[in-house]
């Protein structure tokens, strides 16, 4: 009965797992966990990471971890080839102006895999009792905390970025927003920090319920008229 202490730990470790994992493959394999979505009212061109070779009007666009998505005018969605670090190019239709998001905006995004590995450690760790192990667990459920709030970090600088650089296209109504990855990583980032919390105080409470209680006894001292009494 005491291990039922340890068991939200668990369920919060694998639930963040879970939740990184998924938005760290991302596009293009899951395009519907993107981290940054731009949708375009009127005629924008993508041209990918280079400027001189057009792909077509889009009236969306997805920035993932490794790749980027968009959808034309038809419905039909493209993905860029797979890759760490990626550009994407974005101009309006009569290629007045044009915005390029770099890769050295989408290259960090990259620690999202790194914190989902050291979360997977940590939900590792988190079925051992040895209390060397359960030690571990917490603090790898914390380093896996601190590297989801820097990849939250990051993904909040993406999408400040490419929102302040697709206001610069002349004549194309846009609309910036968060795509489900990005609060996915920040339930993650929260989950990490109970998980490394409940771990902690769930081993130690399963400890405590195991440990064994001595009675207490006294020893009753004996009368003065006792020292007379024959045996």
């Amino acid at each position: 009965m005491a291990r039922i202490f340890c068991i939200p730990g668990i369920i919060f470790l694998l639930s963040a797992f879970v939740l990184n994992f998924l938005t760290s493959i991302s596009l293009p394999y899951l395009t519907s966990f993107d981290i940054v979505r731009t949708s375009f009212g009127n005629a924008a061109s993508s041209s990918g990471g280079d400027t001189n070779s057009t792909t077509g009007a889009i009236t969306e666009l997805r920035l993932g971890i490794w790749s980027y998505c968009s959808d034309d005018e038809h419905g039909d969605r493209t993905c860029s080839s797979k890759h760490h670090g990626y550009n994407v190019a974005v101009h309006d239709a009569d290629n007045d102006s044009s915005v390029i998001i770099g890769a050295s905006w989408t290259r960090g995004l990259a620690v999202h895999p790194v914190a989902a590995a050291v979360t997977f450690i940590a939900l590792l760790l988190s079925f051992s009792t040895h209390v060397t192990f359960t030690l571990l667990s917490s603090l790898t459920a914390f380093l896996a905390a601190l590297l989801t709030l820097i990849a939250f970090a990051i993904d909040i600088a993406l999408l400040a970025y490419t929102k302040h650089q697709f206001k610069k296209l002349n004549n194309v109504d846009e609309n910036t927003y968060t795509g489900p990855g990005f609060w996915l990583t920040f339930a993650s980032f929260l989950l990490l920090l109970l998980a490394g919390c409940t771990v902690c105080f769930g081993r130690r409470r399963d400890r405590m319920s195991g440990a064994t209680s001595y009675p207490m006894t006294t020893t009753k001292r004996p009368g003065f008229f006792s020292r007379f009494r024959k045996n």
